[in-house]
């Protein structure tokens, strides 16, 4: 199983109201979960994409899961969205075609996410090469569909649902739903996986919940329980 813990090092990811930052919640709870397996199935090799705050390009956080030949790939981030906007909740996503939908009145367009999720490749150096053809703006393109075997997206819908279910058992999160889109990182893995968003770190009762004790050992457990 490999876990990547989204963001890291210059790439801090979205900043919460209070000033905590994605890259380090999401490293928390990256960890926490990947200690649950380590502890309970000894017979799994967990493959961390980092340990530590640093930077990684998203092609290599791909690149680490496809040479390690992983069975799974779980990217946990957070969300945000502008000022002004307010939502609660958890959220899947798999690779596929988007319906950009989004629950309360189309704040939580897909395309955001996507967009956000995906910015970190102009930070990255010869990005234009790494990505060729990898359009931000074209996402509903059939061609992202020939990256994925079908039973690699069957079993990563059947993971998604399962997340939804078991975090929000754990965590008493709102159900957000699982949702699909043109993820980057998922695009470039060869196994079934899927993209977490764990809540809102611009709502500010969210941004101290998952910035506590009890909501790392919530999450990890919700994550593992759906892992299992």
């Amino acid at each position: 199983g490999r876990i990547d813990a989204g963001h890291g090092g210059g790439d801090t990811g979205a900043v919460g109201a209070a000033g905590v930052k994605e890259k380090t919640l999401t490293l928390k709870f990256a960890l926490a979960f990947g200690r649950l397996v380590e502890q309970n199935c000894p017979d799994v090799k967990v493959i961390y994409t980092r340990k530590t705050d640093k930077f990684v390009e998203l092609y290599k956080r791909a690149e680490i899961a496809n040479e390690n030949k992983a069975d799974l790939f779980i990217s946990i981030h957070i969300n945000a969205l502008p000022k002004g906007h307010t939502a609660r909740g958890f959220q899947t996503y798999t690779l596929g075609k988007s319906r950009r939908t989004g629950k309360n009145n189309g704040v939580l367009e897909n395309l955001e996410v996507a967009k956000r999720e995906n910015a970190v490749i102009f930070q990255e150096k010869d990005y234009q090469k790494m990505y060729r053809g990898y359009d931000l703006n074209s996402l509903e393109s059939d061609i992202l569909l020939e990256f994925v075997q079908d039973k690699n997206m069957e079993n990563s819908i059947e993971l998604a649902k399962y997340m939804q279910k078991y975090v929000c058992q754990a965590t008493r999160r709102q159900d957000m739903g699982a949702h699909q889109d043109n993820l980057a990182v998922l695009r470039l893995t060869s196994m079934p996986g899927c993209l977490i968003e764990l809540g809102f770190i611009s709502t500010r009762d969210e941004e101290q919940y998952m910035n506590t004790s009890l909501a790392t050992d919530q999450y990890a457990r919700g994550i593992f329980n759906a892992f299992m």
